[in-house]
């Protein structure tokens, strides 16, 4: 059994309508969606706030670099355009974490590393995923709970739902 966690954002465009339709597409992987989030952009480039979920998912016929791709798929479908560096985008989707049958999947690969190398410095990461799931950790890092007292959290709000 694998399972990931994803992150998924949205600042262009109908920002809901490109999330639903990324948990719409994950289909029966989906176990756990949480709440929508208003975040400011994460890394200076002047931008519209973003709409941010987590994503829990299981499947038994995908593994590390197969989320990768269902992410990438993802961002595909909703128009994603990679010219700017932590730019807007109409879909943003990372591989958080992998584990394959409960054990933590650790990669040191450019293309994939997990846990992903940013996840802990995240709010925006760290509130939806605690929403669905209180008390996971961070491989290698920590509770998320715990990660979650050392970060700024102005600005975060949540917005409401993925229907």
């Amino acid at each position: 059994m694998t399972r990931a966690v994803l992150s998924l954002g949205s600042n262009m465009g109908d920002r809901r309508a490109h999330l639903e339709l990324a948990v719409a597409s994950l289909g029966r992987a989906v176990r756990a969606v949480s709440s929508i989030y208003r975040t400011p952009p994460w890394g200076g480039v002047a931008q519209d706030d973003f709409y941010n979920i987590v994503v829990l998912t299981e499947d038994d016929d995908v593994d590390a670099p197969g989320w990768l791709t269902r992410c990438h798929e993802l961002e595909q479908v909703a128009g994603r355009q990679r010219d700017v560096r932590w730019g807007p985008r109409t879909l943003d989707a990372d591989v958080i974490t992998v584990e394959v049958h409960g054990h933590p999947v650790r990669s040191d690969d450019p293309e994939l590393t997990l846990p992903h190398p940013r996840a802990a410095e995240r709010a925006f990461v760290l509130i939806p995923w605690a929403e669905v799931d209180p008390t996971a950790e961070l491989a290698g890092t920590g509770p998320i709970a715990d990660l979650l007292d050392g970060l700024d959290r102005s600005g975060i709000t949540r917005v409401g739902h993925v229907r």
